[in-house]
């Protein structure tokens, strides 16, 4: 299982220990390429308990704010109270990716060999030395995975995934896009660029090969995520219209298209020094290369079928729709709480969360699964929409999350020897989360005249969906009651589109032109969706009749 534990406690506290000194005696890495000396910025960790026994921020940790510190300037300089911390580079259960295979039609990577040398079109990049490799890159909000990709034969041979190091930033993109700016600037990209460098070093240190080897990395991501990576401001995205400055420049005809090419060394990235990194091009608005990466996974099905839904769940939600040939998205901001956020025993997809749960004939009598199959720490998002699908069914609360027992109850105890408990305010905050998702899919649904009976193929991607109970969602209203034999949860769609387009300059070319010929719906401007948001935040199955016919 590739996971850390979540929390490690330093009870032995010595004063004038770093924190980075302790992480050394409990074998926990942590990142740095300073020396520890408050640079770098790269080894952030959470502190959870026993702040006041640290000293206070030094002159390197003024762009953080809360909990966070740096391993190597938070000091022991008191016995107060121990001391617990978590480092911002966890590893969550890696998520899953279709893998459809190589499509030798159109096998034409942009780098290849020839001759001895490698080349890109007519550039000699340098000779030949026993293999080529491309990265892809799904960088999340939440999480980020990265495969390594043999250029010569279209095969993984290695995949890693880590949470998003961004986190110190806040939970979500629009408070990283406050968070970066000022004397701020730059923080957040570097803290990511150098959490994949790290990986960039560990999986080549496995290989055997040189980072040198590595020629070209394709990035999906939404599009705060992909414009901050590629150091470009980001600030318009925050602002009304909510367009990045590279789409602006797309929209008055300074650029031809909104997908990005800059080389590795300009964004920080271990690479070739002749290596490109492509970014995917953007949809619209908050709608980025992640959600076009996977229309690109399904373009077989897109073309084939009348009425396809895609709903790529995560702390921005993006919801497609394509019926009788024409295209919308819409982009939902359903925030983090289905990833472990604002939930008192929310986690994400670490050792010990709750990913699967079911109550018996009696409410005391669970039947659970978490991962790595230890005691109960939380709940990962599956086992929220679990938890949540039972508690409805077992009528322990009402659809607008009040427990039915009292109604002045706050929490409900869950684990009780674990103390772990589901409150009224977590209710509230998963309610609003869904409630995104919730009007996303209603409202593109309604823009086509659909219901969801019409809908030919419902799929369900990323690696937060992959893992859901299908009917535990639709249950509680968090996914469109689709027949249920044409819901399909595919994984990550975005990381296998991204591969598609670094092994193939076809289909590069095929999205670039695909993205523009879909339109984007603004939620918010839908007269009604105050309305809906407040319908949507109850936990109650969608509608089965969204337009009337």
């Amino acid at each position: 299982m590739n996971t850390i534990k979540l929390n490690y406690s330093v009870h032995d506290l010595v004063i004038g220990r770093t924190i980075f000194d302790c992480a050394d005696d409990l074998d926990v890495e942590i990142p740095t390429s300073c020396q520890r000396k408050g640079k770098c910025h790269e080894c952030i960790v959470e502190i959870t308990k026993g702040m006041s026994s640290l000293s206070p921020n030094s002159e390197f940790e003024s762009f953080l704010r809360g909990n966070f510190r740096l391993a190597c300037q938070a000091e022991i300089v008191s016995k107060i109270e121990p001391v617990e911390f978590t480092p911002l580079r966890r590893r969550p259960k890696i998520l899953t990716s279709i893998n459809v295979g190589i499509d030798k039609k159109c096998f034409d990577p942009s780098v290849r060999e020839i001759n001895g040398r490698v080349v890109r079109g007519s550039d000699d990049l340098g000779p030949f030395k026993k293999v080529i490799l491309g990265l892809v890159i799904d960088l999340g909000t939440t999480t980020v995975v990265i495969e390594f990709v043999n250029l010569l034969s279209g095969e993984i041979i290695r995949t890693c995934s880590f949470e998003n190091p961004q986190r110190f930033g806040g939970s979500d993109v629009m408070h990283r896009i406050t968070y970066d700016q000022n004397d701020n600037r730059g923080e957040l990209q570097q803290a990511v660029c150098a959490a994949i460098n790290q990986e960039i070093i560990n999986g080549c240190k496995v290989l055997k090969i040189s980072r040198h080897t590595i020629y070209e990395i394709v990035v999906a991501a939404n599009t705060t995520m992909r414009d901050m990576f590629f150091k470009i401001d980001v600030q318009t995205i925050g602002q009304k219209p909510y367009k990045s400055v590279v789409e602006n420049e797309f929209d008055i005809g300074v650029r031809s298209g909104t997908a990005l090419m800059e080389r590795a060394r300009a964004i920080g990235l271990l690479a070739n020094p002749s290596a490109l990194v492509y970014g995917l091009p953007l949809v619209s608005c908050h709608v980025g290369g992640d959600l076009a990466a996977g229309l690109l996974s399904l373009d077989k099905s897109l073309a084939e079928l009348n009425t396809v839904m895609l709903v790529d769940m995560g702390t921005n939600t993006e919801v497609f729709l394509k019926h009788r040939g024409r295209m919308v998205v819409a982009s939902c901001p359903a925030g983090p709480a289905f990833e472990g956020g604002l939930i008192k025993y929310g986690m994400p997809a670490y050792d010990g969360a709750v990913e699967s749960l079911k109550i018996g004939r009696d409410i005391s009598e669970l039947f659970f699964n978490t991962v790595g199959g230890i005691e109960p720490q939380g709940f990962c998002g599956s086992g929220l929409i679990d938890l949540l699908s039972e508690f409805r069914k077992n009528e322990i609360m009402t659809e607008k999350g009040v427990f039915t027992t009292d109604k002045k109850m706050f929490e409900h105890v869950v684990f009780p020897e674990q103390g772990i408990t589901f409150s009224k305010e977590d209710a509230s905050n998963l309610g609003q989360a869904k409630a995104a998702n919730y009007c996303g899919q209603v409202i593109i649904m309604r823009e086509l005249g659909v219901n969801p009976s019409d809908i030919d193929r419902l799929y369900l991607s990323g690696g937060f969906a992959h893992h859901i109970n299908i009917d535990s969602a639709i249950n509680i209203g968090l996914l469109v009651p689709a027949h249920r034999e044409r819901i399909m949860q595919i994984g990550n769609t975005s990381l296998a589109g991204a591969r598609a387009v670094l092994l193939s300059q076809t289909k590069r070319h095929l999205l670039e032109n695909l993205v523009k010929n879909i339109e984007h719906v603004e939620l918010e401007t839908t007269p009604d969706f105050f309305e809906l948001f407040v319908d949507g935040c109850q936990f109650k199955p969608m509608p089965n009749e969204i337009i009337k016919k």
